[in-house]
């Protein structure tokens, strides 16, 4: 066997040795012991009585048919929770904004968009919402948050919009 080789497997043998044996520093301290406590997570994003949660958690459009006012099932689940939210922050006021698709005339666009921010308007009184505290505005056509010729983009344009402000104001 060559010189070179005896020393390598020499450390190799020296390594897997020392590998070997769990308890080959006797001195070893426990560091687990001095570890500090994780730090407590806080949870990130708007505080809950915030109009960028109502926004974000509770919701704040409902969407409607084609040419209707009338409100969904799933319309009236998203308002029931608006509902609640308003109840118990009753600091803010909301503005409810009707919107329409782009189809047919500017005039007929903007009763709809009224008809439809009304419809919420009355089912959030209907659930003890003070009608002082909700305002009505209608956009029609006039603000689309999808701009093309397909039912996708249409369904979004269908809506109304609760926005959130703060403090009572006459």
């Amino acid at each position: 066997m060559t010189p070179i080789k005896a020393i390598l497997l020499s450390a190799v043998a020296l390594s897997v040795a020392a590998c070997a044996n769990p308890n080959r520093f006797d001195n070893e301290v426990d560091l687990s012991a001095t570890r500090a406590a994780p730090a407590p997570v806080t949870p990130v994003g708007p505080s809950i009585d915030s109009p960028e949660y109502f926004k974000q958690s509770v919701g704040d459009r409902v969407l409607f048919a084609v040419d209707q006012s009338t409100l969904s099932p799933a319309a009236m689940r998203t308002l029931d929770a608006q509902a609640a939210w308003l109840t118990t922050n009753s600091d803010y006021i909301a503005t409810i904004e009707g919107h329409a698709d782009e189809q047919g005339t500017r005039e007929y666009n903007l009763a709809l968009g009224a008809r439809r921010s009304n419809a919420v308007k009355e089912y959030l009184v209907s659930k003890g919402i003070p009608e002082a505290r909700l305002k009505v505005v209608t956009y029609g056509k006039e603000r689309p948050i999808e701009i093309c010729s397909e039912e996708a983009c249409y369904a979004k344009n269908r809506r109304a919009v609760t926005i959130i402000s703060g403090g009572l104001t006459s």
